[in-house]
């Protein structure tokens, strides 16, 4: 009996109860609090019916001031970067002082666009970071890094880019990395303050966490890509740089740029007597688009005795002028390369398409110096609405826009054999930033400052000059205004000397035998006349 109630008394001690080694409470007590190498780095943890569920909106990594410092600065950051895209975004279409850049400019726009998105994602995304984001955003800093690296390397590049295309790539390097260090800072706090108030580092994410870290890391592939893309397109870019022109390029413009210019040939004949220079003038395409062969031919033919070309700014060899440009300011910036590079004249003016209206700016600001005037399907200032309308613009601008990540130009040179010389003034030179932006420029103005120029040009035209003016067919049939205004531009001086319809020749009337033919007779009576 005693036993048994000895037995049933220890069973029935409460403090016995909740210590199997038999030990009182008191004694237990200690041990539970007992110095171990946490408690040097952690403040003592609550008791256990004090810690927070991890659901409770108190714990967060907001808790920590250097995550909060991480967040302001960020959106500082971002403050900063959607100022510098805004100023961008104006200088396409006028450039600020200082800002002119002699590339297209839409190589920072995109480093500056693809920096704004990495920090929106983080802003967005602060308090959910992922081991996958800080993986993406490594990668993407890679890319840019090496796209910092061509830049400087390579000497045109550094050029064409200018001080701001160099601080836009390098501002969205550092960004990169501020991502990547951001993302590790607020997951070590977001562990420390799980610890801290719910016990245990949180192993598990709810559904909208998840849904966040998708999001986020779908965002980041794609700026990932893009950052590909541009280093893509920034390496062909190094490799037509390595194409040498083959004249010189001359600044201009208070020395704000570059123009190419090329001559050859003699400008006298075998007895000594000076000769005109062919002054060739490309329509809607680079000189090298075509029109080069032409010049070639005539001159190894004898039909001309000297020819020179220089290209439009944003066209083959050339930078790009600052905006808004018009034709009058090309005429203005051509004289200047002319000057510079000795060739004083006199002059037959050769020019197809657009490029007529180019040239009969030139032809009325340098009358004393003009022997000939031949237009080949030329464009008449009372069309320039074609070329300016809203939609063309629009059009250029989103094709700039999009244009540094090459999504024509290197499937071109991977899969259909693209040269440097196909890029830089061949067939794919339409793709290139420069030529589109410089469309874009012509296209802005057409309709008001250009048209203003060309129609008191006409005004200002020597009425002597001999006139030949040579037309597509193809386009007289099926555009009944394009006839009608070909017609009234064959009496722009009172010296006709022939109206030659090519009737199977398309705009580009040099494409065909019998358009190439006519040319080089014709440009032989106007030279040698």
């Amino acid at each position: 009996m005693t036993m048994w109630g000895s037995k049933k008394d220890d069973g029935d001690d409460p403090a016995k109860a909740r210590n199997g080694n038999g030990d009182s409470g008191e004694a237990a007590a200690p041990r539970l609090s007992e110095a171990d190498e946490r408690t040097h780095l952690l403040p003592p943890a609550p008791p256990r019916e004090g810690y927070l569920s991890p659901d409770d909106p108190a714990v967060s990594p907001y808790n920590l001031w250097s995550v909060r410092f991480l967040r302001y600065f960020t959106v500082l950051f971002a403050i900063i970067t959607f100022l510098w895209w805004v100023l961008l975004l104006v200088s396409i279409f006028v450039s600020p002082p200082g800002m002119h850049s002699r590339g297209s400019g839409f190589f920072d726009f995109s480093y500056t666009t693809l920096t704004l998105g990495l920090l929106l994602v983080v802003l967005l995304f602060f308090s959910t970071p992922s081991k996958a984001a800080q993986i993406t955003c490594l990668v993407i800093s890679v890319f840019l890094l090496l796209d910092v690296i061509l830049i400087l390397a390579v000497p045109r590049l550094r050029v064409e880019e200018g001080w701001v295309g160099i601080a836009s790539s390098v501002w969205a390097l550092l960004i990169s990395i501020w991502t990547v260090a951001t993302d590790r800072v607020v997951a070590w706090g977001k562990h420390e303050e799980e610890e801290r108030l719910t016990g245990r580092m949180e192993t598990r994410r709810s559904l909208r966490e998840w849904c966040a870290v998708m999001t986020s890391e779908v965002i980041l592939i794609i700026i990932a890509l893009v950052a590909v893309l541009l280093s893509a397109t920034l390496i062909l870019r190094a490799r037509d740089a390595s194409l040498a022109a083959p004249g010189e390029r001359y600044f201009v413009d208070g020395d704000k740029y570059q123009l190419h210019l090329f001559c050859d040939g003699n400008s006298t004949d075998v007895d000594g007597n000076k000769l005109p220079t062919v002054l060739f003038e490309a329509g809607e395409y680079p000189f090298g688009h075509g029109m080069n062969q032409l010049a070639v031919n005539a001159l190894a033919n004898g039909s001309i005795s000297r020819y020179c070309y220089s290209d439009r700014p944003g066209f083959g060899w050339s930078d790009n002028a600052p905006s808004p440009f018009s034709a009058g300011m090309a005429s203005d910036v051509l004289s200047e390369a002319l000057g510079r590079a000795g060739e004083t004249g006199p002059w037959v003016l050769v020019s197809a398409g657009v490029g007529s209206i180019y040239s009969r700016i030139f032809s009325a600001r340098h009358r004393h110096d003009i022997h000939g005037i031949l237009m080949i399907d030329p464009l008449h200032e009372d069309l320039l609405h074609r070329v300016g309308a809203p939609g063309n613009g629009f059009l250029y601008w989103a094709w700039g826009i999009i244009s540094p990540l090459g999504l024509d130009r290197i499937p071109g040179a991977i899969f259909r054999g693209r040269s440097r010389e196909d890029r830089v003034y061949g067939r794919a030179a339409y793709q290139g930033g420069k030529y589109i932006k410089a469309k874009l420029q012509e296209s802005l103005v057409a309709d008001s400052l250009t048209k203003n120029e060309v129609s008191s040009a006409r005004n200002f035209q020597s009425e002597n000059v001999p006139l030949v003016l040579i037309s597509s067919g193809i386009e007289i049939r099926k555009d009944t205004e394009w006839e009608r205004k070909q017609r009234d531009l064959s009496h722009l001086t009172k010296k006709l000397v022939k109206w030659d319809i090519v009737e199977k020749a398309p705009h580009e009337v040099w494409k065909t035998l019998d358009g190439r033919q006519l040319i080089e007779k014709r440009l032989n009576k106007l030279v040698y006349a």
